[in-house]
């Protein structure tokens, strides 16, 4: 490798990183801000945070990629051209793909490396966040008494405390609305002090009180105009409830399984199976719908229509009409029953065949848009850097400035290409291979073009030249102008 090559390698591979952390930091940031009332309040353990983090982080790096090659490229590119070292290797005989060709490379093996992430590593991703992200959800909110309020995380049960100590965690001043007897018994607890905690395992409620007086209501079938009430004190009385929904339960994440869990091996089995049931479906509910529904065969009633008549000989003369107006009042009655029990069936049949077929199509758009979006990735990846690289060498301007807000609006064009398309695929309006590449035909010429300009040196951002063309113009247009009054004068 040239010396040239190491040092625009070295120049890249820094930017490349910082880049790609900042994207992932963001999108992370994105990602917590979504989930965080789900998260809070839970008692949830650090290791189970750090999990959800990083699968939520590999699930993330088919986005973050393409964008930070992008804002790389032009940071790397801009600061060769802002220190004038881009020049210097354009004076020496280089080009510009001479000079990013290890780039190229690089960025080549990169793209081949995402299409294993997107195909391996973000579908089993994928199946452990919605496992993860599923128990979070099951998972009842931590015991937190705040004062002067109740607390009603408890089923049946209402707490209130006066205070709590924040280092020991006593309570003072406990009032406790226990209605959990299935006889209907409710039980008022009031003591000075006491602690109220789960146990290690959480399965269980400990709950020890001091100096304290319970109140029992007892009810019975008379409830209405006779019940009592039972009074006791205590000076300690420990109690151990049993507790569900507040243990982290773990999920089997083969459980989770859907098109984004798949790689494309799997999503292709599916293509075909679903493909297969589609047509199947559709194919199995018009026939019988006429044949065996509406127009069933029944000689005591009406002879079958013309269209849909096996045998048509000596039928061509028997119409339909002349049939009903011979048949009695009776056999009309009879006729008009058995046809709205038909018309009955028929609709409740297709309607059947009809869920089915639209859930069949749904999985087949879904199952197509997943199996093109792996495929696009890594083409997208070369997308973004072939646009970013020129870009970077014509606007000359290094750091995150610039290139970060030529950058944004180059993804969000492309962010927003890709959504539309995507939705438009997942409906079934296009075909998934337009709508999932379609971003890709947008900016492919433009990468070319971009390429070209870099490569002839072109003033594309020089405002110098754009405000010296418009000139040109506006005299162009002042003179065709002059002449035009002269020649109405004349």
């Amino acid at each position: 490798m040239k010396s040239i090559h190491k040092f625009v390698l070295k120049a890249y591979l820094g930017p490349m990183i910082l880049t790609f952390f900042i994207v992932m930091f963001v999108l992370l940031m994105n990602f917590m801000w979504r989930y965080i009332d789900e998260l809070v309040g839970k008692g949830l353990d650090a290791g189970i945070i750090l999990e959800l983090i990083s699968y939520a982080m590999c699930n993330m790096i088919p986005m973050g990629l393409p964008l930070a090659m992008l804002l790389a490229a032009i940071m790397t590119m801009g600061n060769l051209g802002e220190n004038f070292e881009l020049l210097a290797m354009k004076s020496a005989g280089m080009s510009l793909v001479q000079i990013t060709k290890p780039l190229i490379i690089l960025v080549s093996c990169i793209s081949v490396g995402s299409f294993f992430i997107g195909n391996n590593l973000v579908p089993y991703a994928n199946r452990k966040m919605f496992s993860v992200l599923f128990d979070i959800r099951q998972q009842k909110q931590a015991l937190e008494f705040r004062d002067g309020l109740f607390f009603n995380g408890i089923p049946d049960m209402s707490i209130r405390v006066e205070h709590q100590d924040p280092e020991t965690h006593l309570l003072r001043k406990i009032l406790i609305y226990d209605n959990r007897a299935a006889n209907g018994n409710m039980n008022t607890v009031v003591a000075d002090s006491g602690y109220i905690r789960l146990s290690d395992d959480k399965r269980y409620l400990m709950v020890t009180l001091f100096n304290g007086q319970t109140y029992e209501q007892t009810r019975n079938s008379m409830w209405f105009n006779k019940s009592g009430l039972r009074h006791h004190s205590f000076k300690r009385e420990d109690q151990m409830i049993a507790m569900d929904g507040y243990d982290m339960g773990r999920t089997d994440a083969n459980l989770f399984s859907n098109s984004r869990t798949k790689n494309v091996n799997e999503l292709q089995h599916d293509i075909d199976s679903l493909e297969i049931t589609v047509n199947s479906v559709t194919a199995s509910s018009y026939e019988p719908l006429l044949k065996d529904q509406l127009f069933l065969r029944d000689t005591m009633i009406l002879p079958q229509p013309d269209s849909i008549r096996i045998d048509k000989s000596g039928y061509a003369d028997l119409m339909v009409m002349d049939s009903l107006k011979a048949c009695s009042m009776r056999d009309k009655n009879r006729v008009w029953d058995k046809a709205c029990h038909m018309a009955k069936s028929s609709r409740n049949m297709f309607t059947f065949d009809e869920t089915t077929s639209k859930d069949a199509l749904t999985q087949l758009y879904m199952s197509k848009v997943e199996w093109h979006k792996k495929m696009s990735l890594p083409v997208s990846i070369l997308i973004f850097f072939l646009i970013g690289a020129p870009l970077g060498a014509i606007i000359r301007r290094g750091g995150l400035g610039l290139p970060v807000v030529v950058s944004v609006i180059f993804f969000v064009i492309y962010y927003m290409i890709s959504l539309s398309g995507e939705k438009f695929a997942k409906e079934g309006t296009w075909d998934a291979v337009y709508g999932m590449w379609l971003s890709t035909f947008v900016l492919t010429p433009i990468a070319v073009y971009l390429t070209y300009k870099a490569t002839n040196d072109s003033a594309l951002l020089d405002f110098d030249w754009y405000s010296g063309r418009i000139k040109a113009l506006e005299e162009k247009l002042k003179g065709k102008l002059k002449n035009i009054k002269n020649k109405t004068l004349t």
